[in-house]
């Protein structure tokens, strides 16, 4: 693939430096309403992918620069424009689960809901595959 990313350097430096653990969790917990409960269950599985050993640098990589687009406060359309401002976040989100598709396992889809969960209350992600 010739765009792939092989290091943290071939990440663009602006959202490689957004991304951080603690920004994930900010952002998800102050974007559920605006976001919608699939786009952050998505980027939970993503964040769930990087953490796991087996997952390929490029593919972390990937998803350090798409998580570090969704933290940014600096997007394409901005998060506040009202049914569009998370069309970006979800672009980006989209493209890193298409290169991590194969490591979101049925683990991966229990951590990021039971997370939903802790976070937003009980039974929240039902309903989520």
């Amino acid at each position: 693939m010739a765009n792939e990313i092989r290091s943290i350097d071939d990440i663009d430096p602006k959202y490689r430096e957004d991304y951080s653990d603690s920004g994930f969790w900010e952002k998800v917990k102050s974007v559920l309403k605006s976001a919608g409960l699939e786009l952050i269950y998505k980027a939970i599985q993503l964040y769930y992918v990087m953490k796991k050993p087996d997952c390929p640098l490029s593919v972390k990589m990937s998803i350090i620069a798409a998580l570090g687009y969704f933290i940014s406060p600096l997007d394409i359309i901005p998060d506040f424009i009202p049914f569009v401002g998370f069309s970006d976040d979800l672009l980006a989100v989209g493209a890193a689960l298409m290169m991590a598709e194969s490591y979101v396992d049925e683990e991966v889809k229990r951590q990021a809901r039971e997370t939903i969960d802790n976070i937003f209350g009980e039974g929240t992600s039902a309903g989520l595959n």
